[in-house]
């Protein structure tokens, strides 16, 4: 049997050393148990190696079994005799056992094929799967960002709020006391016209007009498709701050860009990056260009 079923391997397409090996390894159980290994193994690098029995194994010197009986031996040798004894196949039964294998080899390869359509499916699900999450733990540190951001132009909205107001609560009380220094003297001098003394701290002559000092920034970024965005800013922010303001609302292919002003113009570094606007001249309000950086 052993013979018959190694030739319908070979006459199949199978070379020896495989048919000998699956024959070998399923126990000489048929063609179909050869034909099933055949299949599972057939990416073995050693597939083709030539089969190399176990020692201690070799066909008729090993000892019977540990706990066998006289009957199992001797049942086992006319199994064995019976095989040996078998008349070889005809041409139409051989024919007929190459058409059965044949089936099988079809049937297995398609199982195959589904179950390596099912894997890839589940990895393309297992995909998406992760795209999505990706995704979401960005879009979740996008909105973290944008309110970390929110939060910081309050905090300096209050502030700047808070400090206007102690100007002007220093204005209120600097006016008070040139009133009544002013006053004070115009009365001993003139005690009958005190209203004509007191126009006196408001004559230009006297007292020249002060520079005024902004406190804000009002910054209009013209981007790479046209479009602009405005914001303003603290004066004493750095222009980093207008950098990351652009980053986050561009709506473009997000390129690496410069920051440059057309008139005059010139083009910030990453030195100016770290300088606040109204040491680079933006205050109080100014027109910046975005522009690629070119790189080499």
């Amino acid at each position: 049997m052993e013979c018959t079923a190694l030739e319908s391997l070979i006459e199949m397409g199978f070379p020896q050393n495989r048919a000998e090996k699956a024959l070998a390894l399923t126990g000489n159980q048929g063609i179909e148990q050869a034909m099933d290994w055949l299949m599972e193994h057939e990416d073995d690098p050693d597939v083709d190696e030539p089969y190399v029995p176990p020692q201690g194994h070799v066909l008729g010197t090993e000892e019977p079994p540990e706990g066998s009986t006289p009957e199992t031996v001797e049942a086992t040798a006319d199994l064995l005799a019976e095989g040996s004894n078998k008349h070889p196949l005809t041409e139409e039964e051989k024919r007929e056992q190459t058409k059965r294998m044949m089936e099988l080899i079809a049937q297995k390869q398609r199982e195959r094929e589904e179950r390596e359509k099912r894997e890839t499916i589940e990895r393309e699900k297992q995909r998406r799967k992760q795209g999505q999450e990706l995704s979401m733990i960005r879009q979740k540190l996008q909105e973290e960002e944008m309110k970390k951001i929110a939060e910081e132009r309050r905090r300096e909205k209050m502030e700047e709020k808070l400090a206007k107001q102690r100007v002007r609560e220093k204005i209120e009380r600097d006016k008070a006391e040139r009133a009544k220094k002013f006053g004070s003297g115009s009365s001993s001098q003139a005690p009958a016209e005190p209203a004509q003394v007191t126009l006196v701290p408001s004559s230009p002559s006297q007292e020249p007009p002060t520079k005024r000092e902004y406190d804000q920034c009002r910054i209009q970024v013209r981007l790479l498709d046209g479009t602009s965005l405005t914001q303003t800013f603290k004066a004493k922010e750095q222009l980093a701050a207008v950098r990351l303001y652009v980053e986050l609302n561009r709506k473009d292919s997000g390129e690496p860009f410069h920051l440059l002003t057309s008139f005059p113009r010139r083009i910030f570094t990453e030195e100016d990056m770290e300088k606040p606007l109204q040491e680079l001249g933006l205050v109080p309000s100014a027109v910046l260009i975005v522009a690629k950086k070119c790189t080499s």
